[in-house]
């Protein structure tokens, strides 16, 4: 089917809206354009007023004729050209606001200043923008197309969307994340955290709470609407990928009282990916990121501080609201839409089950995989390691048919192994979890079917933001979380002394030595070839604002990554070289 027809616009009649949150027009665009409009007006007017001169009576009088005529020239062209500037500035917003064919009154007045409503969208490209009050699961399909076409392939290695791929054990997932996009990370944009320390803003939840329900709103959605575009998805694929993992927050199914978060709209940002991914033939990792409660207290979570998700007094409370957003999310992703695509559906990124019962996280597992099967949802689930250690998952959560183990892995947030030398790095990484990969995918010693679905090349914890706001790093030796146990109050780079410095560590990668690129692209190509030995991997992240090392975009600008994924020049099939001429202290 062509991709014109699945372009055909769907009318939908449906009931009565649904209720809930309505949400005020927080569009910029129109606001802005009309601003611009009455300045023009009000420049006509005083040029209508100058265009009335009294007749001439004498030769002096002629000058200033003369002289009136060419400033009405000048006003006349610069008038032109600041029209036609705004037309000009204005055409990007029109494509990212494209509403001239939507006649206002279409939208039934009940559903007019809600998420529903197209008019409050800051961006409508490629969304269908015929009015609906359908769901499915309860979750809204507006933006969709009723076609679609999964026709595309990633690359010529792997086949087409709407052929199976086969056995990921021969055929590993090469893939990266779009984290920080619908799930805030303060490292990956720090920009949006940019606020004097003493307000606390460091996650999600503290930022809108700052920012009040409208600025959050409107500050939120245009980060989901430039933080990833259709461009970013067309270079994902250029770079030999085949597979995206998409963070997002259980506020984009549902909020609760008391909630800061911004309601649904990365929903809809979240529907377009999908169609984005599908059009350029990359199969989807769904990942929910964030749960009522708090799955681990980490500012990625939406909430940095104290584990509400099966544990203390809405413990129990939490529980079952995650597992009704799960009930909600596999109804809408068990559509015959997505069966192609989400090739994955992740139920809980990094549990933290060393501050968690561990029977209470298997057994939420299990009920969870259950809901999510129960709704028809047929392609593979995954859980997280929950940092528990790979063996101590052998033998557990066995029988549940297409359940995988997702395991991340860093050296630079273990005292004892950020300090590895740069040639211990990359023999870690060939050997160390090469090893750990092999004992997970055997049941006799691990789970069985096992991903890596974060992953990096950076060699140090010094960008900033990446330990939490304000909370210092291992590698200079200044990150204080308040536990004592897990704290690095001394350096921690290979030379544990004063030489240990962030400077060279976040340059920018004009500045990096022949020898850091080199060791940089060799533990990236290590990782990589490791992970292959699971079921695949996915980078952590595609981009970021200043953080080079943990960008797949930049990475590959600065020629650290192979240019196509799949085709890596160090294979773990030789010795690793020294580095000896290349400083341990960054």
């Amino acid at each position: 089917m062509s991709r014109d027809r699945r372009k055909k616009s769907r009318v939908v009649s449906g009931a009565i809206v649904e209720e809930g949150r309505a949400v005020p027009n927080i569009r910029g665009g129109a606001g802005s354009k009309h601003g611009s409009y009455d300045s023009y007006d009000s420049i006509l007017n005083e040029k209508e007023g100058f265009l009335k001169p009294r007749p001439p009576t004498n030769r002096k009088k002629k000058k200033w004729i003369v002289a009136g005529v060419a400033l009405v020239v000048l006003i006349i062209i610069i008038v032109v050209a600041v029209v036609v500037s705004k037309k000009n500035a204005g055409t990007d917003d029109k494509k990212k606001s494209n509403l001239n064919d939507v006649p206002k009154d279409s939208i039934p007045p009940a559903a007019r200043g809600t998420y529903l409503d197209p008019f409050t969208w800051a961006d409508t490209s490629d969304f269908n923008l015929t009015y609906t009050n359908e769901t499915v699961g309860g979750l809204p399909v507006m933006g969709l197309f009723t076609e679609w076409d999964d026709s595309a392939s990633a690359n010529d290695k792997v086949p087409a969307l709407e052929k199976p791929w086969g056995d990921y054990t021969k055929k590993p997932a090469r893939g990266v994340n779009l984290g920080g996009w619908l799930s805030l990370e303060p490292f990956i944009t720090p920009s949006l955290f940019n606020y004097d320390s003493r307000l606390n803003i460091v996650d999600e939840g503290s930022l809108c709470s700052h920012l009040g329900p409208k600025t959050a709103a409107s500050t939120l959605e245009k980060h989901y609407a430039n933080f990833v575009t259709e461009q970013t998805i067309k270079d994902i694929v250029d770079a030999g990928l085949d597979h995206v993992r998409i963070p997002y927050s259980y506020w984009a199914v549902v909020t609760y009282d008391n909630d800061p978060y911004v309601f649904r709209t990365s929903w809809r940002y979240l529907l377009r990916a999908i169609e984005w991914c599908r059009k350029h033939g990359l199969r989807i990792k769904l990942d929910l990121h964030a749960l009522p409660g708090s799955q681990n207290g980490w500012n990625h979570s939406g909430r940095l501080g104290d584990i509400r998700w099966l544990n203390g007094t809405d413990g129990t409370l939490n529980r079952q609201r995650s597992l009704d957003v799960h009930d909600q999310l596999s109804k809408f992703f068990a559509q015959d839409r997505y069966k192609n695509i989400v090739a994955f559906y992740g139920l809980a990124n990094e549990p933290r089950m060393v501050n968690l019962p561990a029977d209470a996280v298997v057994s939420w597992t299990s009920d969870a995989y259950r809901v999510v099967r129960g709704n028809g949802f047929k392609n593979q689930i995954v859980f997280g390691d929950g940092f528990m250690g790979l063996g101590n998952w052998q033998g557990k959560l066995q029988g549940l048919e297409g359940l995988v183990l997702d395991v991340h892995q860093y050296v630079i947030f273990n005292n004892d192994q950020i300090v590895y030398t740069h040639q211990k790095k990359v023999q870690y990484a060939c050997d160390g979890w090469t090893e750990q990969t092999q004992q997970s995918m055997n049941r006799a010693t691990g789970f069985g079917p096992t991903m890596f679905a974060e992953w990096s090349q950076a060699d140090t914890d010094c960008a900033k933001h990446l330990t939490n706001v304000g909370w210092g790093n291992r590698w200079t030796g200044t990150y204080d979380s308040g536990n004592a146990t897990l704290d690095a109050l001394t350096p921690r780079c290979p030379t544990m002394d004063k030489s240990c410095s962030c400077d060279q560590a976040n340059a920018d990668p004009s500045r990096y030595s022949a020898a850091y690129k080199k060791f940089l692209k060799m533990f990236a190509e290590a990782q990589m070839v490791s992970f292959e030995k699971g079921l695949g991997w996915w980078y952590w992240t595609w981009d970021t604002e200043d953080a080079p090392l943990w960008s797949y975009k930049k990475g590959l600008a600065a020629g650290i990554l192979p240019a196509k994924a799949y085709d890596k020049e160090f294979k773990c099939d030789s010795d690793v070289p020294d580095f000896s001429g290349l400083a341990e202290t960054y």
